[in-house]
């Protein structure tokens, strides 16, 4: 009882963070606020804090304190079953599909009502500042502009308001080990649009803020004066400048277009990220930069930590060559190392690049394979074609490559096993979209929950035969009676014909795979290169704290020492305003001067955060693992039985030439289910084969409607969730 209570404080408090902070950009814009911040600086000006420990406390800590406090309630969450199933008797539908479109993807109810209500702030955060100027229009003295010339150029200002908002949330979808989406149960995988559509947009607003304003100096005949002009306090606009054009240079070569083909173009550009926020920081100025430093500051640090831990290595115990040109590698973990199915790791060997990161879905579940990891990949691509040869020529000849080394980044994935809420499970994969329901599989065989689907249905659709071996890895579940759930496989074959003499079940091509199993590990490997994984949620907390705290620290000591501050020799000052020659801090020094300070600040809290997360992955390395016994250190063997005909298993079916009918698959389904069933929908494949099944999904539900299962006549309620397979 104690742990549902704090788990509830804990959620309160996060919705009182948000709600604060979303409350304060809603409220930036009016007269009031605006009067009461200057009031609030004037009062605090002269404390220790001054108007930058304000301003931090004010803008930035929110987001930061929501992100320690969601951390600590991830902590917490596992030790609270939260996984109960479909009993609730209404279900709001908001998360259903909507809009489904080849050119933005398939975007559910929420994520309209998201959209919508952050285009109504743009909207009212526009009319709010533009208003205000039109009522208190006064000429520029350097500037001879006419009326309409003066209105264009304070519109264009306000544009800047708009990108900057964009600015100030744009990092947090991209955030891995410190995603707070992960609250939500989005992965990564799929917040990675959001910061594509934000992108999108900090990009329009940036681009008719500068362009606008670089037209009025032009058609002023003022552009080279004011360009390159680097003054002494307010806007610096060559920073501007630089800012705008690294934008649109990483903008450019972020289009699917260049990013599919020139992926190393694509992410190497990227990296001038850290430019664009310099500039960005000296055009706009501390005051401004306060809103958007949350999200920097978290992506610096998780950054960091994925930097830090990326640097240990580990190798490949075994490996498996499947007929279709796929490949599995088996890799050893710690014992503690747990994590939830369709969880994904990043993988780099050495051997074939030093700086290539590819994304793969765990194919294990740690509730299985409790040393081990593995993962799944289909040979597309260079990169992956390297992995295969090194291992098939391992295989056919002498060569020996014990100890092949590779790096592990995570495993990242959901806070929480969410399938498990359901009653059943409607399962569709294409190709190697197989790979994270592999996972699934495993960890509903060998749960032994009361609250856990009954029954699931895969729709599997390959190309040839041989993509067929993609099953292996649970073929000992497919033909043995698994107790408490009910597993139904219907396969498609899309570009091939049935063979004469050929296999005719799923078990018979199954039996004649062609796959190939190569060791690559000792024993000793096992508590030598363990995957460790991601520091605890806890320690992530405490880390963002003391990160937090060292930041705030240094900004308002380096600021005492390097600004005047007014709170010293009062008195005097108070001399100095009667006479009229009193300046403000502000003004005693250049505006860049504070911009350097939270460069400063920055740089020295994040690497002090980096130095504290080395020593602790240091320390648990050299812990000792313990033993593993032999049945433990070979545990692909498990999934090499023979493949004996059982009784009382559910027939698997094989549709050679066909492509899956999901509406029929599922009205057939459905005929099977007793009463009211709330049915998990996921599919992993192609886009056009996701969009199918949403399209299905969207058809047999509404989208804000409210359904109740005692009241409903339908006997079922879908709830579609896409996973990606590739990043």
């Amino acid at each position: 009882m104690g742990k549902v209570l704090t788990l509830l404080v804990l959620r309160v408090l996060m919705n009182l963070l948000l709600i604060g902070w979303i409350s304060l950009w809603i409220i930036k814009p009016t007269t009031l606020w605006i009067q009461s911040w200057r009031q609030a600086e004037d009062i605090i000006r002269h404390t220790f804090f001054s108007y930058y420990g304000l301003s931090f406390a004010v803008f930035s800590f929110p987001p930061i304190a929501l992100s320690i406090i969601g951390l600590i309630y991830l902590s917490l969450l596992p030790l609270y079953n939260r996984s109960t199933r479909g009993g609730k008797s209404v279900d709001f539908n908001v998360s259903r599909p909507a809009i489904i479109n080849s050119f933005i993807g398939i975007v559910s109810c929420f994520e309209i009502i998201a959209l919508l209500l952050f285009l109504l702030f743009l909207a009212w955060t526009f009319y709010a500042r533009v208003s205000n100027d039109f009522n208190k229009l006064t000429p520029i003295k350097t500037m001879n502009l006419e009326l309409w010339q003066l209105k264009y150029f304070r519109v264009a200002t306000r544009f800047g308001l708009l990108a900057e908002a964009c600015l100030s949330l744009l990092l947090f979808p991209v955030l891995r080990g410190l995603s707070m989406f992960r609250l939500l149960n989005i992965q990564f995988a799929a917040s990675v649009r959001y910061h594509v559509w934000l992108g999108n947009g900090l990009i329009f607003f940036s681009l008719v803020h500068g362009g606008s304003t670089l037209f009025i100096w032009t058609i002023t005949h003022h552009i080279e004066e004011e360009i390159w002009k680097w003054q002494r306090t307010g806007r610096i606009y060559v920073a501007g400048v630089i800012s705008l054009v690294t934008g649109l240079l990483m903008w450019v070569t972020s289009l699917p277009q260049i990013r599919r083909k020139k992926f190393e173009v694509f992410y190497y550009t990227h990296h001038l990220y850290i430019l664009f926020l310099v500039s960005f920081l000296f055009h706009a100025g501390d005051r401004h930069f306060y809103w958007i430093l949350p999200g920097v500051f978290l992506f610096g640090l998780d950054k960091t930590l994925r930097i830090v831990q990326s640097q240990s290595e580990s190798c490949v115990l075994s490996a498996r060559l499947f007929s279709c040109k796929a490949i599995e590698l088996v890799l050893p973990k710690h014992l503690r190392l747990n994590y939830v199915p369709s969880s994904f790791i990043f993988v780099n060997i050495p051997l074939i690049s030093q700086f290539q990161w590819h994304p793969f879905s765990i194919t294990s579940s740690s509730s299985v394979d409790k040393h081990t990891l593995s993962v799944m990949m289909k040979c597309e691509g260079r990169w992956t074609d390297s992995v295969y040869k090194i291992v098939e020529e391992a295989a056919n000849s002498d060569k020996n490559i014990n100890n092949m080394t590779i790096r592990v980044e995570g495993p990242y994935g959901p806070a929480s096993a969410y399938f498990l809420r359901y009653d059943t499970l409607f399962l569709v994969a294409g190709g190697i979209g197989i790979t994270p329901f592999l996972s699934i599989l495993q960890e509903l065989a060998c749960e032994n929950r009361l609250k856990s689907p009954k029954r699931v249905q895969l729709v599997f659709a390959v190309r040839t035969f041989q993509d067929i071996n993609m099953l292996i890895p649970i073929s000992s579940m497919l033909f043995t009676p698994i107790h408490n759930l009910s597993l139904k496989i219907k396969v498609f074959v899309t570009q091939e014909k049935k063979h004469s003499n050929g296999p005719t079940t799923l078990q018979d091509f199954l039996a004649q795979s062609q796959v190939q199993s190569i060791h690559l590990g000792t024993e000793e490997d096992y508590s030598r290169f363990p995957i460790l994984g991601p520091d605890s949620f806890r320690w992530l907390a405490t880390l963002v704290l003391i990160t937090v705290l060292m930041f705030l620290g240094l900004l308002i000591g380096l600021c005492h020492f390097f600004i005047p501050s007014e709170h010293k020799n009062h008195s005097h000052s108070m001399k100095l305003a009667a006479s009229g020659e009193m300046k403000t801090a502000k003004e005693k020094v250049p505006s860049w001067v504070p911009d350097l300070v939270i460069i400063v600040s920055y740089f020295i809290a994040i690497a002090t955060g980096g130095l504290a997360a080395t020593i602790l992955k240091w320390r648990r390395q050299n812990r000792e693992a313990p033993r593993m016994s032999k049945e433990e250190v070979k545990p692909e063997e498990r999934n090499f039985t023979e493949l004996i005909p059982i009784a009382h298993v559910e027939e698997h079916e094989i549709h050679i030439g066909e492509r899956p009918e999901f509406q029929e698959i599922l009205s057939e389904f459905g005929k099977n289910l007793r009463g009211w069933s709330s049915i998990g929908v996921l599919a992993c494949g192609p886009e056009s084969m996701k969009e199918a099944v949403a399209s299905m999904c969207r058809q047999r539900s509404q989208c804000f409607g409210v359904e109740d299962s005692r009241r409903s006549h339908k006997k079922m309620n879908l709830s579609f969730h896409s996973l990606n397979f590739n990043l």
